[in-house]
């Protein structure tokens, strides 16, 4: 583990990390304590798990979910199931799916599997491999939505009444950020720690635990308790607005630290503002449908995850033609 040279903690051990924002240096038990403090503090003041709850989670094998399933285990005593999804990505997904199980046997939490290719007849190699449809279209729109698709319906399959997923700082800054460029008004309010605004038999609720927790310390608590998880990217990751977000946001965190912090408590300062102006326009966008292909719920005739898949077969089929 790298040692921050020179620097102590305050309470005199060699530092590991030092928190630009705060101008303080921190050592692995210090960190520790942080990390847990700051976890608690994001679940109790937005009251995300209550007693009661059967939480699933979203792991995925990589840091954040990792340390997320950890966390959880740790100081809660909820019912804990965790839910896998397989992109079918190929020897990276393999690796980390081998991950996620790992950490869940060592943990003593039961999990599930659920493919692309079981759920929707192809895999996301079998598609994006052809060079043709990735220049069409961009990998990382299609895997999200069609992952959270899949994480809904298999947290209401077993029951569970929560769903947590592993956003942190960085993943939450960035998506204020995208939604404000794209002005998309209806998704920038469905951020947030508990970002749910409708109520429906057929949405589990999603939980962001770790969003006030930087990409930085989750991977350095990782690091102190040995928690197993992938390290290597998605090949599929490629441009996109999200990306170039990121850029930007490094540059000005570098030069004015506590950026993404701030941003993070704009938001939270704004949002209940924003409902209360629109009322009445929410109200009307969160009546819920449901999609008359798969049932799920949407907010239109057929959900966004039956829109992307009928586009992927068809030019599926077109470059299948062509290549007779």
């Amino acid at each position: 583990m790298k040692i921050c040279k020179y620097l102590k903690c305050s309470c005199g051990r060699e530092a590991i990390y030092f928190k630009e924002n705060e101008g303080r240096a921190y050592c692995k038990f210090c960190l520790s304590k942080y990390v847990e403090k700051n976890f608690k503090k994001t679940i109790g003041k937005e009251r995300l798990i209550e007693r009661n709850d059967k939480i699933a989670v979203a792991l995925s094998g990589g840091k954040d979910s990792s340390l997320l399933l950890f966390l959880l285990k740790k100081f809660f005593r909820n019912e804990l199931f965790a839910i896998i999804i397989d992109e079918g990505i190929g020897e990276y997904r393999e690796k980390s799916i081998e991950k996620a199980k790992e950490l869940c046997m060592k943990l003593g939490v039961n999990y599930k599997i659920a493919s692309f290719k079981n759920e929707f007849g192809f895999s996301m190699k079998e598609i994006f491999e052809d060079l043709e449809i990735r220049k069409k279209l961009l990998p990382c729109t299609y895997c999200g939505v069609l992952r959270r698709y899949l994480l809904n319906k298999k947290a209401r399959e077993i029951d569970a009444n929560k769903l947590a997923v592993g956003i942190n700082l960085e993943d939450e800054v960035e998506s204020i950020i995208m939604n404000i460029i794209r002005d998309d008004v209806e998704r920038f309010l469905k951020l947030g720690a508990f970002p749910s605004l409708i109520e429906d038999e057929r949405f589990v609720p999603r939980i962001k635990p770790l969003r006030n927790l930087s990409e930085k310390e989750i991977i350095l608590y990782d690091k102190i308790y040995k928690i197993p998880f992938e390290k290597k990217r998605c090949p599929f990751r490629g441009n996109s607005i999200r990306f170039d977000v990121r850029k930007i946001l490094r540059n000005l965190e570098k030069k004015y630290p506590g950026t993404k912090y701030q941003i993070v408590r704009f938001y939270d300062k704004i949002k209940p503002l924003l409902l209360e102006k629109i009322k009445e326009n929410q109200e009307k966008e969160a009546r819920i449908n449901y999609c008359k292909s798969c049932k799920e719920p949407t907010s239109r005739e057929f959900c966004k995850a039956c829109e992307l898949i009928k586009k992927l077969k068809s030019l599926k089929e077109k470059y299948s033609t062509q290549n007779l």
